[in-house]
Order: structure tokens, then sequence, then C-alpha cells
């Protein structure tokens, strides 16, 4: 590798966003979102296939992109994409956007059903954090993004599986933000409290979507801007969490 290859590489500014799924759905949201900005993406999730498609997308659309697979709950893997990012330019932004979780009766619930969501959302995490953290860290600055819910703040049935692991997210990002955020990191927390209008939602409850009516469900492209604002934010003004929701969701 040349000098000037690596001077182009250190000059680059790059995001990596875990938990990118459907391109109708909030991680590619992110991804669109941010390499519109000029950064450069790196978005992990399980499918390549899927991840592939995201990656076309925002190459047709004139930004830069590239699919690095893998499980958010292997230390391995996420180390082995860690030292493949430094390829890719300077990681300025981290977004921990998966999550997991059944639905299901408390007495329905299985021990390994409740284990895989907390290993998901909490430990997929705290594991991406660590990961992404070093890199932050030796850049000296950065934003470390996590993605919340409504059971972030508040359990009822049948999410008792789900929100345990939201809710364990955040204490997550509050300890983060305590630790790290003197050290130039802003760690922030976002609740979407509410259905988010994506590939998910649409096929699993399309009788929600027509009850929910116009803008009755979160645009994920409308929760991509509010997490690049909170990117942008002036360190004298961090938001540690903000929450969003269509206009008519109670609350």
């Amino acid at each position: 590798m040349t000098d000037a290859v690596k001077k182009a590489q250190a000059n680059t500014r790059l995001a990596w966003i875990a938990g990118v799924g459907a391109s109708a759905g909030l991680g590619a949201a992110l991804a669109r979102r941010f390499a519109r900005e000029g950064v450069s993406v790196a978005v992990t999730g399980r499918s390549r296939e899927r991840l592939e498609t995201v990656v076309a997308e925002i190459a047709r659309a004139g930004g830069h992109a590239v699919a690095l697979p893998g499980d958010v709950t292997s230390e391995s893997e996420l180390a082995a994409i860690v030292r493949q990012l430094a390829g890719h330019g300077t990681l300025e932004v981290a977004i921990f956007n998966a999550a997991g979780g059944t639905r299901a009766p408390t007495l329905e619930l299985t021990a390994e059903q409740f284990e895989a969501a907390w290993r998901v959302t909490t430990l997929g995490g705290f594991l991406f954090a660590r990961a992404a953290l070093g890199r932050l860290l030796a850049a000296g600055r950065g934003s470390l993004l996590f993605t919340g819910a409504t059971a972030s703040l508040r359990g009822r049935p049948p999410f008792a599986a789900f929100a345990s692991a939201k809710a364990g997210l955040r204490s997550l990002t509050q300890s983060l933000a305590r630790e790290f955020g003197p050290r130039n990191i802003h760690v922030a927390h976002v609740v979407v409290d509410g259905g988010i209008d994506g590939e998910r939602l649409r096929t699993s409850a399309p009788q929600r979507v027509a009850e929910r009516g116009p803008d009755g469900l979160l645009d994920p492209e409308e929760i991509a801007d509010a997490y690049w604002h909170l990117h942008q934010q002036g360190r004298t003004a961090w938001s540690q969490e903000i929450d969003l929701r269509p206009f008519n969701e109670t609350f």
C-alpha cells in the first residue's frame, strides 16, 4: 500500500452500522443517511445478500459502502470486522441497531428464548461498543449511538424477554456515556416509541399499518435524520437520550 493510499484512507470518514437488514428498514435508512453526507459506510448484519442490496443502493446514489456481515454476539466475528474497518477509513460513528426478542406470554417463554433476546440486544450491544470504542478512542472523538424502543422504558406482556433486554441496553448506554463522554465520545440512546414503517411490520402486521393511518408509523428515513443530528451535536450540548414517536402515538 502506497503512502498516498494510506493517507486517503486516514482522511476517509467512516460509519459502522450493525443491525442492517431489509432495504425498507431502519438499519438501511441509517446507512443511506450517513452516506448522503459523504461518510463511507460499513454495514453489518447476518445476511450478506441483504447487505449487498443496501451497498448497491448507496453506490447508485453516488455514495460508498461496504458489506461486512457478521454476528454481533460473536467476539471473534466483531474483532475480524474491526480489523477490516481500518482499510476503509477512520471510524467516527458507530451505530448499534440490532435487536432480538420473542413475543410470548411469560409462562410460554422458554429460557432459551429469553437468553437469545439478551444475547443479541444486550450482550451484542456491549460487544459492539467495546469493539468500536477502540477505534473511536484512537481517533480522539466520535459518536456511539444505540437504537432503543418503547420496551426500553417499560415492560408489558407478551414482551418480557424483549423489554428486559432493551432495558439492559439502555442502562449500558448510560454507563458508557458516563465513562467515555469525558473522553470525547458522544454516547446516545434513541428511544423509538412506536411502530416503524418498514418491511418487518408491513409483513408481520399489515392490519396495524392500516389502523395507524397516514403518518401513524415512524418513517425510517426521518428516524435516520435524528441520528445524523445527534452525531452533529456540539459537545457543549450533547443529548444522552432522545425519544421519537409519531404525532398520534400515546405515551
